[in-house]
């Protein structure tokens, strides 16, 4: 997910408040993260999908889709696949994708949609973002008003407890020549990602923060929201969650 703002031509990009606004609409971000495993995402795509059980052509929604490559996969599954994310650029370029059975659009998560989706998707940790902690609460009752009367929801969220206890608190990665010095640490309940970099002879410098979201929060949110939590698992593979070893957090609600 990120903010439609456009990042600012100066050398310090960045603030912590909204800090979505600029980094995930700057090629930098693509670029980092441009070796992710996406085949284990689709995995984790066909496994959802089939625990769902999702009729054939069933309407979905990937909330937060980034460019659409997992928009992209469901539709090849054979559903009726939306797109939608707050990145202007991400939106245009994962547009170039569209079909009959898929669509891409710029959308703040926060908003209720006026169709209604068999499924709603917000995968990879894209959730907690925001700086006030009633955007979580708001963003529930959006997806909780934009599923069908039988539709399924899916928050695939980072388990907390496992990242804090094999945190790195510094790395170095060098991606298509740029050297990221990447800096974590948990700050006021939440986990941030200082990041800095020089690309043609510029400084650059962007913060990650995450809202530290446990299960019992997601819980309390949910119960505030009217939401009903079915099923929680752990990993990719919808192995059961383990508070302290599993890898994800994933929450399927309706």
């Amino acid at each position: 997910m990120s903010e439609a703002e456009k990042p600012s031509t100066k050398n310090e990009l960045n603030s912590t408040e909204k800090w979505y606004s600029s980094w995930f609409d700057t090629p930098y971000y693509h670029i980092l993260y441009k070796d992710r495993n996406y085949r284990e995402a689709q995995i984790f795509m066909d496994n959802l999908t089939h625990y769902l059980n999702l009729p054939e052509k069933a309407k979905v929604l990937d909330l937060a889709c980034g460019k659409g490559r997992h928009s992209i996969y469901l539709n090849q599954l054979g559903f009726d696949v939306l797109g939608a994310d707050l990145s202007e650029n991400s939106i245009a370029e994962a547009s170039i994708n569209t079909n009959e059975t898929l669509h891409f659009k710029v959308h703040d998560m926060r908003e209720t949609f006026e169709e209604k989706y068999d499924a709603i998707f917000n995968l990879f940790t894209s959730f907690g973002y925001f700086e006030n902690d009633e955007d979580n609460l708001i963003t529930l009752k959006a997806i909780k008003e934009s599923l069908s009367e039988y539709g399924f929801a899916v928050i695939d969220f980072m388990n907390v407890a496992q990242v804090l206890e094999t945190l790195v608190p510094e790395e170095t990665k060098t991606v298509d020549g740029i050297e990221f010095h990447m800096t974590r640490y948990l700050k006021d309940g939440h986990i941030y990602k200082d990041i800095n970099f020089e690309d043609k002879g510029e400084q650059f410098h962007f913060t990650e923060k995450v809202k530290a979201l446990t299960l019992k929060d997601f819980e309390e949110l949910m119960e505030e929201a009217g939401i009903y939590l079915l099923d929680i698992f752990g990993d990719y593979k919808l192995k059961k969650f383990h508070k302290t070893e599993s890898e994800r957090l994933i929450m399927i609600f309706k």
